[in-house]
């Protein structure tokens, strides 16, 4: 009897498996159905990530569901255009958007995005039964509301990393000659002292043998907020300089004079420093932005660099775009005393954890499609493959496959070090004023990197330009 009630149990248990598997199994499908034919588009940065999602993942979500995804991938200033241009005048072009992680925040003042997280409670039937939330790792924090909730799906995050190369660094000739004119082993700087003899050094060394080699990357575009965003958010955390020296506790103080530290005695030693690495580095440095340096590296006219996380694989694993493969190591940024420590205490960070979502505008007439695409893009079964195409992880799963690990190996321990030490970067700070602020002081900044203005004189001038600014947007009372 007991025998013949757990058989009936068993066979039940089976006929209730059979009679809802096809529905999860077929969740696309079937939730994809009311929208077969809906067409929904989307603009995103041209970068590696994006063009994974136009072409894997929106015809592979077109083939489950029905709904056709089209992805424009363009330039980041044209990224940024077309978006609010969009959204601000409501004419709903774009279904899905490229959100960057400092944008966010003037995105959500002016309620720009759909609440993702609220949608989905709103209607169960839409939400896929893979995709879950907390399986983000903490960088989806840089796109929620006070209240926790989802604005933007993680598709890429990186940190920027201090490449360098082995095979110089490896070279018992290299090594001897810095050993014999420093006094120091040749490895990887820990200080920016230790960083700057490397980089005199390599300099000196290309020349001295007639190599095009130098010591170092310098994203110091004199024309381009690449170079802006590359001191305030890479350069000035390293010397305990954070939040661009904003002090939102302080009536958002940027002077030192009311409390702020864009121009203290650590921003101008900062910049004296970081200046000084643009005046011996390649000849390109000054019309460098995000990507050049990263072309620079591969093309192995460096020794070192700063570079985004983004570029830092395809640097280390790609033959086809890069002359370093099998050669580049990963490093910490060099740092000024106590920064390591205030990061670890979360008092600061030793530079820009970056990267972006894709979010629903608020103006999109195809809200439910969208929503289910994105949670397509979302779950963990689609994670690896594009980590693997693209230097990104998003969802913690992706660092348990073995393709991630094998990978690793590759990159010299890149995704290792994103896991790891991923706590210690840190995105830009969350003001909504980001770009009033950028765009009020990059100017100054410019002419700091042109020799119209001393750095001095030029972070004085930049201290007060922001404030300025913030009390013009009403933040400093």
């Amino acid at each position: 009897m007991k025998r013949k009630l757990n058989l009936s149990l068993t066979a039940l248990v089976v006929g209730l498996m059979a009679s809802t598997a096809p529905a999860w199994a077929d969740f696309w499908s079937d939730a994809g159905a009311k929208y077969k034919g809906v067409v929904l588009h989307g603009v995103t940065e041209s970068t590696p990530p994006s063009n994974y999602i136009k072409d894997i993942l929106a015809p592979e979500f077109e083939k489950k569901t029905g709904i056709k995804v089209e992805i424009e991938t363009t330039s980041w200033d044209q990224m940024y255009d077309k978006a609010i241009k969009d959204m601000e005048a409501q004419t709903g072009i774009y279904d899905m958007i490229y959100i960057e992680q400092d944008i966010i925040y003037a995105y959500l003042a002016r309620n720009f995005l759909v609440d993702i997280s609220k949608s989905l409670k709103d209607d169960p039937s839409l939400k896929a039964p893979e995709f879950d939330e907390t399986h983000f790792t903490t960088f989806a924090n840089y796109f929620k509301n006070a209240d926790g909730d989802l604005f933007g799906i993680p598709m890429e995050a990186f940190i920027k990393v201090y490449l360098y190369r082995t095979d110089l660094f490896n070279d018992p000739k290299v090594k001897e000659a810095f050993k014999k004119e420093t006094g120091k082993d040749l490895v990887p700087a820990k200080t920016h002292e230790e960083y700057t003899q490397i980089v005199e050094f390599f300099t000196k060394w290309g020349k001295d043998n007639n190599l095009e080699l130098w010591g170092t990357t310098a994203q110091a575009h004199t024309g381009h907020p690449a170079s802006w965003y590359e001191f305030f958010e890479s350069i000035a955390p390293t010397f305990g300089v954070y939040n661009w020296g904003i002090d939102a506790s302080k009536n958002y103080a940027a002077s030192v004079a009311n409390g702020g530290t864009m121009n203290s005695d650590k921003s101008k030693a900062a910049l004296k420093y970081w200046l000084h690495l643009r005046d011996i580095a390649p000849p390109e440095s000054a019309a460098s932005t995000w990507s050049e340096t990263a072309s620079t590296f591969a093309a192995g006219r460096v020794a070192q660099g700063l570079i985004y996380g983004e570029n830092a694989a395809w640097i280390a694993s790609d033959a086809e775009k890069s002359k370093v493969v099998g050669n580049v190591g990963v490093a910490l940024p060099p740092l000024e005393a106590g920064v390591l420590e205030e990061a670890e205490a979360g008092k600061g960070y030793i530079g820009y954890y970056d990267g972006g979502a894709f979010g629903l505008p608020a103006t999109s007439k195809n809200k439910e499609a969208t929503l289910l695409f994105l949670q397509f893009i979302g779950q963990d079964s689609v994670q690896s493959d594009w980590a693997v195409a693209a230097p990104r992880i998003t969802n913690t799963a992706t660092y348990d496959d073995p393709k991630i690990a094998e990978m690793d190996k590759k990159l010299g321990g890149y995704y290792s070090m994103l896991k790891n030490d991923g706590k210690l970067f840190a995105g830009a700070p969350a003001y909504p004023f980001h770009a009033q602020v950028r765009e009020a002081t990059a100017p100054i900044f410019y002419k700091i990197l042109t020799g119209e203005v001393s750095p001095d004189e030029g972070l004085d001038q930049m201290a007060a330009a922001a404030e300025a600014e913030l009390t013009n947007l009403g933040y400093r009372k």
